[in-house]
């Protein structure tokens, strides 16, 4: 099979921007050898100089689709880490069934001992998860939405929306209905560039198979 190439959406000499794919790992969990998003970045950079390096600074799940950042140096790793809460991070979602309204969501979420995320209403042992949907589009079976995340919870755009009875269309976890990839896409990011100082604003297109269902 042929290795498909790196859907490269922006790159300098201080970091890399990507559009993951869905059904591929960020990094591979517990030393294993998934195929995951890092080492292709990795092995992308060392063709350019073997000396090059690369840095995780946030991570999608296995199942969404959409914009990944890594920095070239633990510098701007760290700068871009320390700002985390300063980016802007936007996604579109295809959820079950019909919702007509926008909203706002806060919850404590809690991971337990299996890794699975839940919503706890006890404050000291759950994290604070706040999220903001509005509704683009509707029919009698799904809702698209467009969704901006205050914070970066493990898991906290799935949990949130099924904690609504709306969970994201082919979410295995969290839906019942599993028959498409995870209708969830990071599609856009908005941020001060850690050595320029420029604001970048990368966005990338709807995947069309949201459309395709929402249609």
């Amino acid at each position: 099979m042929k290795k498909k190439k790196l859907d490269i959406i922006y790159e300098d000499k201080y970091l890399i921007i990507i559009n993951k794919p869905s059904g591929i790992l960020t990094i591979s969990r517990d030393n294993s050898y998934d195929k995951n998003l890092y080492d292709e970045v990795k092995e992308y950079i060392k063709k350019q100089n073997p000396k090059n390096k690369i840095f995780i600074v946030h991570r999608l799940d296995k199942d969404t689709s959409g914009l990944i950042v890594f920095a070239k140096s633990e510098l701007v790793k760290r700068k871009l880490q320390d700002n985390w809460t300063e980016v802007k991070r936007y996604y579109y979602a295809v959820v079950e069934k019909t919702l007509t309204q926008n909203g706002h969501l806060e919850d404590y979420l809690f991971e337990t001992k299996t890794h699975d995320v839940i919503i706890t209403k006890d404050k000291k042992k759950g994290k604070l998860a706040i999220t903001d949907f509005e509704v683009i589009k509707y029919n009698t079976k799904y809702s698209l939405l467009n969704i901006n995340i205050k914070t970066g919870r493990k898991n906290q755009i799935r949990v949130q929306l099924a904690n609504i009875n709306h969970p994201i269309v082919g979410d295995k976890k969290y839906s019942k209905k599993c028959s498409t990839p995870m209708c969830l896409q990071a599609y856009k990011l908005q941020f001060i560039h850690p050595i320029s100082n420029e604001l970048l604003n990368i966005e990338i297109k709807i995947n069309h198979n949201f459309q395709n269902l929402i249609n």
